[in-house]
């Protein structure tokens, strides 16, 4: 459902309009129904396996009673306890079987903290609620999708100047792991070429420029290789995603935030995705937030969460067939 107040019903609405025709990509929202009318038509469903059949003819919506009478645009505290639950239950219908995949609308993590979420957001408790019992929780990476770019991100949400001390040659190495392994499992891609992007400019220059290539991010490509994993040193920001839609590397991971967001914004600013790889369950998101004020205004437009809904079926797809 993500947040009720903000753009997640209308695109939902929207997204159902333009793939009801095709039952390969029928989907059910967890939610309040009269979220979704009278703009759609909507049927009630009481289990997952409902959706398939009724996808054509209505949005299946499985229902929650706890969602409050909510406006557009106006964020409601009261809506907190529902926003969780309905995460909850996707992930558990994924873990389950019930559902190939989940896909997530966008959420105000600061309207849930006072409802005793704890998380930094949908990714992180995605993550605990696929942790084995009394186990670590998988380690979640972030990898944007889109403008035919796959990028992986080596730090998040994180000021610049932390950047540097933050990156580990370990943490690269289990980071190279992930991204390769989903690249086969996620995307279908058996032999994956990936590469690193530098930190500083033209990638240290050998050092006269910084070091964190010639320390940290070249020895982990060197051991990633050893492992058999097809990797490149560090290449230039500047370079390494022009690169990359040569067809010279199938994913790039990126050091920083916004060197990884950038290009694919750029390329592709309503259609990007974001992807939660190294997880037990495929998850999609689209790539933006609750857009409250597009939702009050009427404005939203569905292109992100169409082509989250396309590639989870896709993943989902490539998942099914490498087992």
């Amino acid at each position: 459902m993500g947040d009720p107040a903000g753009c997640g019903p209308a695109i939902t609405a929207a997204a159902w309009r333009q793939l009801r025709a095709d039952p390969g990509l029928a989907f059910y929202v967890i939610g309040a129904p009269e979220l979704y009318a009278p703009g759609v038509p909507v049927r009630e469903i009481a289990a997952p396996d409902e959706a398939r059949g009724t996808f054509a003819d209505a949005l299946p919506v499985l229902a929650l009673s706890d969602v409050p009478d909510i406006r557009p645009g106006e964020p409601d505290a009261d809506a907190a306890p529902a926003i969780i639950r309905s995460i909850a239950l996707a992930t558990n219908h994924a873990l389950d079987g019930l559902a190939a995949g989940i896909v997530t609308n966008p959420i105000n993590k600061a309207l849930l903290y006072g409802a005793g979420f704890v998380y930094p957001g949908h990714t992180e408790y995605v993550a605990h609620l696929c942790a084995e019992p009394h186990a670590n929780p998988p380690h979640p990476v972030m990898m944007l999708v889109g403008g035919g770019l796959r990028v992986a991100l080596a730090t998040i949400h994180m000021p610049l100047m932390q950047v540097g001390k933050a990156l580990t040659v370990s943490g690269l190495v289990e980071l190279g792991h992930i991204v390769a392994q989903a690249m086969t499992r996620d995307f279908g891609i058996p032999a994956p070429r990936l590469a690193f992007s530098g930190l500083n400019p033209h990638a240290g220059e050998d050092g006269t420029i910084g070091r964190q290539e010639i320390d940290i991010i070249n020895p982990a490509a060197h051991a990633l290789r050893l492992a058999g994993i097809d990797i490149s040193d560090a290449r230039p920001g500047d370079t390494v995603f022009a690169e990359a839609l040569s067809g010279a590397y199938d994913a790039v991971i990126a050091m920083t935030h916004d060197q990884g967001l950038i290009p694919v914004k750029t390329l592709d600013f309503w259609g990007g995705v974001n992807v939660t790889l190294g997880l037990a369950v495929v998850r999609t998101s689209p790539d933006h937030g609750t857009a409250y004020d597009a939702a009050a205004a009427g404005t939203t437009r569905p292109d992100s969460l169409i082509a989250a809904l396309r590639l989870a079926a896709a993943m989902a797809t490539a998942r099914n067939l490498s087992a």
